[in-house]
């Protein structure tokens, strides 16, 4: 019963040597550049020189034969070996680095060891028939050692292969795992064939897994690169239609059924080639498409640890430059006070512009500091009752000194309704500071209004200025980072364009929102914020 199919065997193997060959080849015309692929392409050629030289000693008539053919497939499973470890260190990156390297020197001198065994009796000794098989290879003395050099190989690569499993995600993770199985499945269907050698009667089923193991080693490498299955079931739909033309060609029987047939094979040429070539150009687009969007993530990746250092540099350096500045500050104050003896009007004006611009890079480092806490997540808000009418008191007397000096009056307009609610008094503080300086900054004439009043569950808070007001194009983007208006550039007033962006996140936190307004340029404007009065008791960015 097993002789009659004892044509499994020589069969199996051939389709092992045909599927490798067409395979190898094709790999290495697609893309010879790339070391994997050519690497790639030899270890198809071994497991196809295996095949071959099995389906031949199969096949054999004579002891002779089958014995030259079992040695020649003892070469191409040496090489099989030896290859597909190479393979799996260059797929990895690894055959460069020094240890790798020296390994791979080692295993290579045994495998030529092996080799050169292979051409005397020591390696394989004789041919004798086996279970279902007239002419089977007996081992010789080397033979056990080449198995340990073989199994060797295999695991070296499943232990690296694992490794690389471990440390992935994605398409790595996925090839990795497909190399191993593909070796694992390879390595337990090849090897059935060795217990014969050593008289256990197993017989070597396996042999139809090989080109599993080759299919498997080519996908996972060659995965949405050259090998998708779109272009491969293109092909092979292609391949087939050519096929069975071709024979139906050869069926006719009159001329002008031959030309009828030759004209339809040529056409299904011509619609195959271009089907696979749209389906190859769709692969490779979108191939290109991937590859673009990975370099955007890698691009976005490094655009985000840039601005992360950035903010990071600029809180250490915000927080070095504020302390000389507060003491400059001191000093400053000290020597307008006499703490050092009388001083002249010149000398008063002098440290008044001192003064002024101490002022002002207080305010940028401030500034500087609240965005590095805001972006770093490390602003703190504490929500407790506050009376909000007291706040915008305490910023007007605060800055009613400054407006008078220009000629401005600020008018507030509290609400007498409005009872003590929860918000982060000195972030809401530096809000309605930011907008009135602002509104003083800008304006020349009239006055500075700040109401309060309810609306929509809320609190709002506007300030009105008759200052140089703005267009429709800066509106858009008041609350943005570094912004300042076109019109507002050429005024020498040291404005940053941060402080409206810091006045917009702490708003954000309070789950309000600002705006900024104004009828156009040179009819001032208005800018306000809205809050609900239900807040959280504690919260932080």
């Amino acid at each position: 019963m097993l002789e009659e199919i004892s044509w499994y065997f020589p069969l199996s193997a051939l389709l092992n040597a045909v599927t490798s060959t067409v395979l190898g080849f094709y790999i290495i015309f697609t893309n010879f550049k790339k070391r994997v692929v050519r690497y790639l392409f030899l270890f198809c050629l071994a497991v196809a020189s295996w095949s071959y030289s099995y389906f031949m000693w199969q096949i054999a008539t004579d002891a002779v034969s089958a014995l030259f053919w079992s040695r020649i497939l003892m070469i191409g499973a040496i090489f099989t070996s030896i290859f597909y470890l190479h393979l799996v260190l260059v797929y990895l990156i690894l055959d460069k680095e020094k240890f790798y390297r020296t390994t791979l020197i080692i295993f290579y001198l045994f495998s030529f060891t092996w080799i050169v065994a292979d051409a005397t009796p020591y390696f394989v000794a004789t041919v004798v028939p086996r279970s279902i098989f007239k002419f089977w290879p007996i081992a010789g003395d080397f033979y056990f050692p080449f198995l340990i050099s073989f199994a060797t190989h295999f695991i070296y690569a499943s232990v690296l292969l694992f490794k690389k499993y471990r440390q992935s995600l994605g398409v790595e993770r996925m090839q990795a795992l497909l190399l191993g199985i593909g070796m694992l499945i390879g390595f337990i269907g090849g090897s059935t064939n060795y217990a014969l050698w050593y008289n256990i009667n197993i017989l070597p089923w396996g042999n139809g897994l090989v080109v599993l193991y080759v299919i498997l080693t080519v996908y996972a490498i060659m995965k949405y690169k050259l090998l998708d299955l779109r272009v491969v079931s293109a092909e092979i739909f292609t391949g087939l239609f050519f096929l069975i033309l071709l024979f139906d060609v050869f069926l006719s029987n009159t001329t002008p059924e031959f030309i009828f047939r030759i004209l339809a094979l040529v056409a299904m040429t011509v619609f195959g080639m271009m089907l696979i070539r749209s389906v190859r150009h769709e692969v490779r687009r979108k191939d290109e498409l991937a590859e673009m969007a990975k370099s955007l993530e890698i691009a976005n990746a490094k655009l985000q640890e840039l601005d992360k250092q950035k903010t990071e540099f600029l809180s250490i350096a915000s927080h070095q430059l504020r302390t000389p500045l507060t003491v400059l500050k001191g000093y400053v104050e000290l020597i307008e006070d006499g703490a050092y003896g009388k001083i002249s009007r010149p000398l008063r004006k002098i440290l008044g512009n001192l003064d002024s611009n101490n002022e002002h890079l207080i305010k940028l480092v401030d500034d500087y500091l609240d965005i590095s806490r805001i972006e770093q997540g490390r602003t703190k808000f504490v929500f407790k009752p506050a009376d909000l009418n007291k706040v915008v008191a305490s910023v007007v007397e605060e800055l009613r000194e400054k407006a008078a000096k220009k000629g401005l009056k600020i008018v507030k307009q509290p609400n007498q309704f409005l009872k003590s609610f929860s918000f982060d008094e000195d972030k809401v503080r530096h809000v309605i500071l930011n907008f009135v300086d602002n509104a003083v900054k800008y304006s020349d004439q009239g006055k500075i209004v700040v109401a309060i009043a309810k609306e929509d569950g809320g609190v709002a808070l506007r300030v009105k200025d008759q200052g140089i007001g703005f267009g429709k194009i800066d509106e858009a983007n008041f609350y943005q980072k570094f912004f300042r208006g076109d019109n507002v550039k050429t005024i020498d007033v040291g404005g940053t364009g941060l402080g409206l962006y810091v006045c917009r996140k702490f708003m954000e936190a309070h789950r309000g929102r600002v705006w900024a307004k104004s009828p156009g340029l040179g009819r001032g404007s208005e800018f306000g914020f809205w809050m609900p009065l239900n807040q959280p008791q504690e919260a932080g960015e």
